[in-house]
């Protein structure tokens, strides 16, 4: 009952920076990921009509299994499904996009030529890699760390002051990542955040 309200919590935060924002994209984005998030189907069910995932794993045969799985639940629910670094897979699943590392994030320009209709986000560790993936034709970034996480345990995280100085001068919509949870949300109040993307946070 309370990781369900703390959910809860957290959804109404990240809808209340999207409406500040004025963005048209989805406000709670959920990540997959192979140790941090067990039972990611859970998750997706458990999220908000109108949210967004984004499949991530290491292996390929894991990765496609886990896409087809996650775009039924996806389309049952009104979720945006993205594939993280395989726009192939993306393909085969009909994803609404694709979501790229910092590193691969020039690729945005290739697949918005090949698919001019998908979503395509890309990584970002700072406002440089943020205005990389405009140019790049990104939809949006993911910022990372915005505060102390267990997926990069030796970074501090950004903080939430610059971070909200990050996001409101990026050239796109940002979305806070990193140690995002229902009471770590409230110090991101009143920034241009696009919305919040989390792990295990969202865990269900």
């Amino acid at each position: 009952m309370l990781e369900k309200l703390a959910r809860l919590k957290l959804a109404r935060a990240a809808t209340a920076l999207n409406r500040s924002a004025k963005c048209k994209l989805p406000a709670l984005v959920l990540m997959t990921d192979d140790e941090r998030l067990p039972d990611p189907l859970a998750a997706a069910r458990a999220l908000p009509r109108g949210s967004m995932i984004v499949v991530r794993a290491r292996q390929s045969s894991h990765r496609a299994k886990l896409a087809w799985s996650l775009r039924a639940i996806a389309r049952d629910r009104g979720l945006s499904l993205l594939v993280a670094n395989d726009p192939a897979l993306a393909d085969r699943v009909q994803a609404c996009g694709l979501h790229l590392s910092e590193a691969n994030a020039r690729r945005a320009a290739e697949w918005r030529a090949r698919r001019p209709q998908w979503l395509i986000t890309a990584a970002a560790h700072s406002l440089a890699a943020c205005s990389r993936a405009r140019q790049w034709g990104a939809d949006a970034a993911f910022l990372a760390p915005v505060f102390a996480t267990a997926t990069h345990p030796n970074e501090p995280g950004l903080g939430p002051v610059r971070a909200r100085v990050l996001a409101g001068m990026a050239p796109l919509p940002v979305y806070a990542l990193g140690g995002m949870t229902a009471q770590s949300a409230t110090r991101l109040r009143h920034s241009e955040f696009a919305g919040i993307a989390a792990i295990g946070a969202l865990a269900a």
